[in-house]
């Protein structure tokens, strides 16, 4: 009974870290500030040159996502965007946008803000899953 009790928790602490999707990642916001969310994936994936410009009355912003690892990568990138008191500017209007990387692959991303009144960005990343 004790070794058919070992294997009914492993299979069932296999089957849970299966079905545990981890959509934490990795964000740079405007002033090139780092937040690691997931170490793993912050060892697969980087973001940098993280830049933007005023074009007209709204800002343009872009970032470098690299690969990190030989092989490919499904990932998702979103820019939201904030403004002067720190609240995001029409968030829900931002969806994420998925891309796929391939080995030690770089790839420059850009969005401009929605509205003048976006006056600083974040650019987030994570692992894509399928569903």
């Amino acid at each position: 009974m004790n070794k058919f009790s070992n294997y009914l928790l492993l299979t069932l602490c296999l089957f849970l870290s299966a079905c545990a999707n981890h959509t934490a990642g990795v964000s740079v916001n405007s002033q090139g500030e780092v937040r690691v969310d997931n170490t793993s994936f912050a060892r697969e994936v980087a973001v940098s040159n993280v830049i933007s410009k005023q074009a007209a009355d709204l800002i343009q912003a872009s970032a470098q996502l690299t690969s990190l690892v030989a092989s490919d990568l499904r990932i998702q990138y979103k820019f939201t965007w904030f403004d002067a008191n720190g609240l995001t500017v029409e968030d829900e209007a931002t969806s994420w946008k998925s891309v796929k990387l391939h080995g030690k692959q770089q790839l420059q991303v850009a969005a401009v803000a929605p509205n003048a009144t976006a006056v600083r960005f974040e650019v987030y990343v994570r692992k894509a899953f399928s569903n």
